[in-house]
C-alpha cells in the first residue's frame, strides 16, 4: 500500500470511530505499530485534528473532509466483485443499492478506467429467489435490535417455532446463516435462511445483555480454537 492512500485511510478510519489504538489501526492497515506511530505525528503536523496519545488511543477532533484517492485496477475490481456478489445474493434492497452505488463508482472513475471490467462474476443463472427472500427483513431486524419469530425447518424437516433476537447474518458454503439468541433455548443459535418458512416481527426491542451479544458469541469461537 502506498504511503498516501494508508495516510487516507487512516483519517477514514478514525472518521468511523470513536477511538482507536495504534495497535488497532495497525492491525486493519497491516503495518507495524512503529509506523502507526509515525503516521498519526506526520497527519498531526499536516493539519489533520488528531487527538490522543500513544497506548491510549486516537480520534478526530472534529469532522474532515478528504478527497477520495483514485482507484487502481485491483481496487477497483474488488469493488465490482463485491458489489456483483451483493446484488445476486445480498437480498433486494442491498441488490439495488449496490447496482446504484456502482453507477456513482462509475461516474467517478478517470478515463483510463472507464471501460475496466472484471472477469469474475456472480451469475443469477440458478439463484432461487426463494432461498434470499428473507434477507432483507432479517438484517434490517438485525440493524434494528427487533425481536423476531420464525417457524424453522432444519435438515431432517423438522418444524419448529422460535423467539430470537437476530444478531448477524454471515455467507459461508453457499449459503446464508442468521446468528441468533434463541430465547427457547437461551443460547446462540445459527439458522439457515433457506430453510426459515416465515418470519414475523414483533414491537419487542432487545438492548444490550453481556453474554447475549455478537461479540460474545465471536469470542467463544476463539476460545474454542485455542
Amino acid at each position: 500500500m502506498r504511503r498516501a492512500d494508508r495516510l487516507f485511510q487512516i483519517v477514514q478510519l478514525l472518521r468511523h470511530r470513536r477511538m482507536m489504538t495504534a495497535q488497532q489501526l495497525a492491525q486493519r492497515l497491516d503495518v507495524s505499530v512503529r509506523t502507526i506511530y509515525r503516521d498519526i505525528q506526520d497527519l498531526s503536523l499536516s493539519g489533520i485534528p488528531i487527538e490522543g496519545e500513544a497506548g491510549v488511543g486516537y480520534l478526530l477532533r472534529q469532522e474532515v473532509n478528504v478527497p477520495p484517492l483514485m482507484f487502481n485496477e485491483h481496487e477497483l475490481e474488488a469493488i465490482q466483485v463485491g458489489m456483483r456478489m451483493v446484488q445476486t445474493w445480498g437480498g433486494k434492497e442491498l441488490g439495488q443499492a449496490a447496482k446504484q452505488a456502482m453507477i456513482k463508482v462509475e461516474a467517478v472513475l478517470p478515463d483510463r478506467l472507464q471501460a475496466y471490467q472484471s472477469l469474475m462474476f456472480a451469475v443469477d443463472y440458478f439463484v432461487d429467489d426463494s432461498d434470499f427472500k428473507y434477507l432483507d427483513i432479517l438484517r434490517t431486524s438485525a440493524n434494528q435490535r427487533q425481536c423476531i419469530e420464525i417457524e424453522y425447518q432444519d435438515a431432517q424437516q423438522a418444524n419448529s417455532s422460535r423467539r430470537l433476537n437476530p444478531l448477524a447474518i454471515y455467507f459461508w458454503k453457499g449459503t446464508w446463516t442468521l446468528l441468533a439468541w434463541c430465547l427457547l433455548r437461551d443460547d446462540f443459535r445459527n439458522f439457515r435462511v433457506d430453510r426459515i418458512v416465515s418470519v414475523t416481527t414483533t414491537q419487542t426491542h432487545f438492548t444490550p445483555t453481556p453474554g447475549q451479544e455478537l461479540s460474545d458469541y465471536l469470542a467463544s469461537l476463539q476460545d474454542s480454537h485455542h
